[in-house]
């Protein structure tokens, strides 16, 4: 009789050791919901604690909500479900809302940059430690962003989340690895087509590029970036698309040379794009600006660069041919929201380099403009793609003649 008791209490203890925790949360499969008023905080306790074997894990922003207040990091089994992690003793968090590194505090210090929708923000404990200390660091997109030494602990840390506002919502990693995939440029693949440097998750066929992702999250973003930059001679280009897909979610537009592949055109700085799905214009943010009308199958939608008279290139013999006289700042104006020259057009650059006035059009009229700083190295076409099915016809030359 005894035996069964112990046999019982086992398993309830196990039962309660392997069973995550959640407050003002709701988990459907990886997603992770604030389910609460603004008012309280909401936790989510994995599972199973960090290990040698299972080391890091990943979040992915796939909402910020009202004010975006999520928190990333690692805290005790039994930690209070109405505290952010890091905000108590033996709790370590990064959080996206500012930045800053909370580590048993309601203070929290200055340790990396601020994170938006579609960031990947990445926690796990390094195998290299000194006796007695534990170095938990924290990731932005599969970059580092530093690491905090604590004190060893007896009991285990489990990976947490938090949220604080309306909206909130991201994709859970568990399993997650760090240290183990390929540099970016093995990953790359190259289309053996002339025109282009990189395709991620996207198939060439002769002028038709086709998404071949999975099309399930915000990180399955298939990205497809010409080889040349544009310049005075070749300053336009356009896609017509071919097929919507499920959601049309298609972007055009230009990005620097190292753009993330897992990033859609416009959410990071160094770009700019037009979105279809919604007729935002993203320029370096995850945020977008009303800017024009959305884009349907059979619509052609083009980008372009004004450069400068005075823009320092060689050109050779062939010179430049765009007329600028066809297409005056005026002509340029957005006609639908014409308060967007008020705006911080610099929001999300930091990037040095001359100023120059991208364009875009759709259906053969100009929707609008905006003023950027050109990156060091110039604007590459940059396509992105994120919904099954999607299909788009290229005509990186439509001025070529």
């Amino acid at each position: 009789m005894k035996l069964l008791e112990r046999r019982i209490r086992l398993r309830e203890v196990r039962g309660v050791r392997y069973r995550e925790r959640l407050k003002r949360m709701l988990r459907d499969g990886d997603v992770l919901r604030y389910h609460g008023n603004s008012d309280e905080v909401g936790c989510f306790v994995a599972a199973r604690p960090l290990s040698k074997r299972n080391r890091y894990f990943e979040v992915t922003i796939v909402d910020t909500g009202v004010r975006g207040m999520i928190a990333v990091g690692l805290v005790p089994q039994l930690y209070k479900l109405d505290h952010q992690p890091g905000w108590l003793p033996d709790s370590v968090a990064f959080h996206a809302d500012d930045g800053k590194l909370y580590n048993g505090n309601t203070v929290g210090q200055q340790f990396g940059a601020k994170c938006s929708r579609g960031d990947r923000i990445g926690c796990g404990i390094s195998l290299d430690c000194d006796e007695g200390q534990l170095t938990v660091f924290f990731t932005k997109n599969g970059a580092e962003v530093g690491s905090v030494d604590i004190p060893a602990s007896p009991d285990a840390l489990y990976p947490a989340v938090g949220m604080h506002s309306l909206g909130e919502e991201v994709l859970l990693d568990l399993n997650a690895e760090w240290g183990t995939e390929q540099d970016d440029g093995q990953m790359i693949v190259d289309s053996h087509e002339e025109d282009w440097a990189r395709l991620h998750d996207i198939k060439a066929t002769g002028t038709l590029l086709e998404y071949v992702g999975k099309g399930k999250s915000i990180v399955d973003v298939g990205l497809a970036q010409a080889r040349r930059p544009l310049n005075t001679r070749c300053h336009y280009y356009e896609l017509e698309i071919a097929d919507a897909g499920e959601k049309c979610y298609i972007a055009l537009g230009l990005a620097r040379r190292d753009y993330p592949k897992n990033r859609h055109p416009g959410w990071s700085r160094g770009s700019i794009a037009y979105h279809a799905d919604d007729g935002k214009l993203f320029h370096g943010s995850g945020v977008g600006d009303a800017f024009g009308p959305r884009c349907f199958e059979g619509d052609i939608m083009g980008c372009g660069i004004m450069f400068p008279r005075d823009f320092n290139l060689d050109v050779g013999d062939e010179g430049d041919d765009w007329d600028f006289d066809l297409v005056s700042p005026a002509e340029v104006q957005n006609d639908l929201y014409a308060n967007n020259e008020d705006e911080d057009e610099d929001e999300g650059e930091d990037l040095e380099g001359r100023k120059v006035t991208v364009f875009f059009t759709r259906n053969g009229k100009v929707v609008g403009r905006r003023e950027v700083v050109l990156p060091v190295g110039g604007f590459y076409p940059t396509i992105g793609m994120m919904s099954t099915g999607e299909k788009v016809r290229m005509d990186l030359r439509p001025l070529s003649g």
